[in-house]
């Protein structure tokens, strides 16, 4: 049952870290390597201008095993306005079909401030086979503390109060933070640090960016000029220490993730964007319809 369980952990990160794959004991210490640069970007602030209330996103979600390629369920991203925050939601579960092997409905919601784009409240509610989790967390910026309410359920969640950096973002929050940044000013191979609070744990990570794509293929789709990332992972029984995670967003003003595709410990998958509205502007980056997948990495449908 854990195969799928990584599968649907894959696609409500998206950007910078893809937290839900987070279920190592503890995060190991990076290791020292040389990189051209670290990026000078900040995660406390950053002004709006690549999505807006109305847009929706949904992604079809794909697990490898024994070369096998099966599809296994679809999470959908939704963004509203609530006058001084944006309340955006993940929502991410099974397909009728792949149920009787492990069936996942989880939903997370978090509520941003629309100067900063900081989380101020964030809740995760989990149903993943018979496991389940419900997490509140209630963030107060001016003492840089956060109270967790957590527990199985809503009913039987207790508090915790944890210290947190300023700028430490959630989920979500951190997805559609990096999707504001400024990627012209970077050079190809710099290191823009992130940091996401996530189980009673702040994850301190790096998003790397690899440079451009001018073709790729996104299936159903069409082709697309793309920005690639690499987001850090961390090693665990999930990611084996060389294991390499890759993101492709549209090369436009909506820097949109497009397409997700990582090896995991038993096997390999991809999150497919599926379909879209609601855009902030129109998807320029695409300059091509869809031929189909040549190289045949996913299943025709």
């Amino acid at each position: 049952m854990m195969p799928f369980r990584m599968v649907c952990w894959l696609a409500p990160l998206l950007l910078p870290t893809l937290a839900f794959l987070f279920q190592t004991p503890a995060p190991p210490p990076h290791k020292a390597e040389a990189v051209p640069q670290t990026a000078l970007i900040t995660q406390c602030s950053i002004r709006n201008d690549a999505f807006e209330p109305g847009e929706e996103l949904v992604y079809k979600l794909y697990y490898n095993w024994n070369f096998v390629w099966m599809a296994a369920g679809e999470v959908v991203f939704r963004v509203r306005d609530l006058g001084d925050r944006y309340h955006v939601s993940a929502h991410g579960s099974t397909y009728p079909s792949y149920e009787w092997f492990y069936k996942v409905n989880d939903k997370y919601d978090t509520y941003l401030d629309k100067k900063t784009l900081l989380p101020t409240v964030s809740v995760r509610s989990v149903a993943e086979g018979k496991y389940r989790l419900y997490d509140k967390l209630t963030f107060d910026r001016p003492k840089n503390t956060l109270t967790s309410l957590r527990g199985k359920s809503r009913d039987s969640a207790t508090p915790s109060e944890y210290p947190v950096e300023p700028c430490v973002h959630d989920l979500l929050s951190i997805i559609y933070f990096a999707r504001n940044i400024d990627f012209s000013t970077l050079e190809k191979g710099s290191a823009v640090p992130i940091k996401i609070f996530m189980d009673q744990t702040t994850w301190p990570l790096r998003l790397r960016y690899q440079g451009k794509n001018p073709d790729k293929h996104i299936h159903k789709l069409g082709r697309f000029k793309t920005i690639l990332f690499s987001p850090d992972v961390i090693k665990g029984y999930v990611f084996k220490e060389d294991d390499k995670l890759k993101v492709w967003a549209s090369d436009d003003k909506n820097h949109l993730p497009l397409l997700i595709e990582s090896p995991i410990s038993v096997g390999s998958v991809k999150v497919v964007l599926k379909s879209y509205s609601g855009l902030k502007y129109p998807l320029s980056a695409k300059v091509a319809p869809d031929e189909g997948s040549p190289d045949g990495t996913l299943p025709k449908e």
